[in-house]
């Protein structure tokens, strides 16, 4: 059963920055693609960044695209999210989530959360002066 387990979220000033991992466990992560979601309390979960098996497409939403980048280490089974010049509304718990993506997809990902059949249970970011 592929498990994920999100990290490194907390507490950072506007204009900072903050890098999140998700250790992936229980799957080969170079067969399945990656994303990074977030949600803000009221507010529906919004697809943040995706990083294909391959690891050679990423793909962002319009909120992270120029601030954000979304990277990946096989040998540590861990995804990483950098998330820089944060703003207020970034504060949200932020999940990553995975779906098998070999073969002839392996160049695909896209940031729609109905796409992803495993998720983490999220890691809380704050952005507050």
């Amino acid at each position: 059963q592929p498990q994920l387990v999100e990290s490194g979220g907390g507490l950072v000033q506007p204009g900072g920055s903050l890098s999140l991992s998700c250790a992936a466990s229980g799957f080969p992560l170079d067969y399945y693609a990656i994303g990074w979601f977030q949600q803000a309390p009221g507010k529906e979960r919004e697809g943040v960044a995706c990083i294909s098996s391959s690891g050679t497409n990423t793909q962002y939403g319009d909120s992270a695209k120029g601030r954000f980048i979304i990277s990946r280490d096989l040998a540590k089974k861990t995804v990483y999210l950098q998330m820089n010049s944060l703003k207020l509304e970034d504060s949200a718990t932020y999940y990553c989530a995975a779906v098998p993506a070999g073969g002839s997809i392996h160049d695909w990902c896209n940031v729609y959360e109905r796409t992803y059949d495993y998720w983490g249970r999220g890691t809380q970011v704050t952005v507050s002066s």
